[in-house]
């Protein structure tokens, strides 16, 4: 097959087999939805390092305008995207591929804004966007920026429209704004990609996002059955399902009976000892007046200063042998001819393994 490519150095276009041959595959673009005309904050929340305020208030509407039409010219601007099911994670320049594989390209190239459509994927892509809000954000492009504010404020309309995960997304828009507040008030133009009125007005579209998630009401559903309709055995059983000492906690409070069940030790016991080991619970044992272990109060401080497992019903997979990641569904496609990747290994399985947010990102650290 001839090397097509708009530039020589570049890895040349995208193929797909088809009945009638090769075809190219179209790059994937999708421009970021126009911010609310009414998403202004305070210009006094937004200060430098010396603590001053970065416009006066004589400036202060004449900045925000200036803010906004840079902020409307960045995302008219915005470049393409790929939906790729997978991608091959080079780590050096060879003759036929020049560079590596970065951080920025693999979200940009990698289908993330489908995948937060699929309940098993959610929290899987919540979690990273919250790892590179909290030390990557500055370190992709500005492409893999736009995209990354892009695919967030997908997942924001999700969660205001069903109503699921919010707890999620607030960790992460807590996380995101703390981030964004020091980079404009400390560190400024040094590090940060574009103008500098595009990241403030980023900033304000966080609060603005926070601000709706705060005042976020779950509407009540007419189904006839309730959680109150179902036997003591069944709600406890749907406890004991969860991984979350968060979730626990809020189903708690939704009856009475819900409540006296969340409080069983032998749920938390059972929690800690899923999270922890046994080095970690003498480290920090905690009793109450009458000798007993207090699992639960031990459960929240053990995760103060230990990492918690966490669970994803689909996650990215890392080929060993072809160097290949990939979404957990799309194994079967790398094992045929037709997926344009056959993988080669004697025993595929083996060659598979999952990778976490935070390998994810570790792939991409040379």
């Amino acid at each position: 097959m001839p090397f097509l490519g708009q530039d020589w150095r570049s890895p040349g276009w995208s193929w797909m087999k088809t009945e009638d041959g090769w075809k190219r595959c179209d790059a994937w673009s999708q421009e970021l939805e126009g911010e609310n005309s009414q998403c202004d904050i305070g210009h006094g929340i937004i200060l430098n390092s010396e603590d001053e305020e970065i416009f006066s208030n004589e400036e202060h509407e004449f900045a925000s305008k200036k803010r906004k039409k840079d902020h409307f010219r960045n995302d008219t601007n915005t470049q393409c995207f790929y939906r790729e099911n997978w991608i091959y994670v080079h780590k050096e320049s060879t003759r036929e591929r020049h560079g590596y594989c970065t951080l920025g390209e693999a979200f940009n190239r990698l289908d993330f804004s489908s995948a937060i459509q699929d309940i098993r994927r959610f929290n899987y892509v919540v979690r990273l966007l919250q790892l590179i809000a909290k030390s990557q954000l500055t370190s992709l492009s500005g492409v893999a920026q736009k995209n990354y504010f892009n695919i967030l404020d997908k997942i924001v309309q999700k969660v205001l429209g069903d109503h699921q995960n919010p707890r999620l997304i607030k960790d992460l828009l807590q996380d995101l704004s703390s981030t964004l507040c020091i980079l404009i008030r400390g560190v400024g133009k040094s590090v940060l990609v574009g103008n500098i009125n595009i990241w403030i007005c980023r900033l304000e579209t966080v609060l603005r996002w926070q601000q709706q998630l705060q005042n976020l009401q779950m509407t009540e559903v007419d189904s006839g059955l309730t959680l109150s309709d179902l036997p003591v055995h069944m709600l406890s059983n749907i406890l004991y399902r969860f991984s979350d000492g968060w979730d626990i906690v809020t189903l708690g409070q939704v009856t009475p009976t819900l409540s006296a069940l969340s409080e069983d030790r032998q749920l938390w016991k059972k929690l800690c000892q899923y999270h922890f080991g046994e080095k970690q619970f003498c480290r920090h044992l905690i009793l109450s007046e009458k000798g007993h272990v207090e699992w639960k109060l031990m459960y929240f401080a053990l995760q103060k200063h230990y990492p918690t497992k966490e669970q994803y019903g689909d996650t990215l997979h890392f080929c060993r042998h072809c160097s290949i990641l990939f979404w957990k569904d799309c194994r079967l496609a790398l094992l045929l001819e037709d997926s344009g990747h056959p993988c080669t290994a004697a025993d595929p399985d083996s060659c598979f393994t999952p990778v976490s947010p935070q390998h994810f990102i570790d792939l991409f650290k040379y």
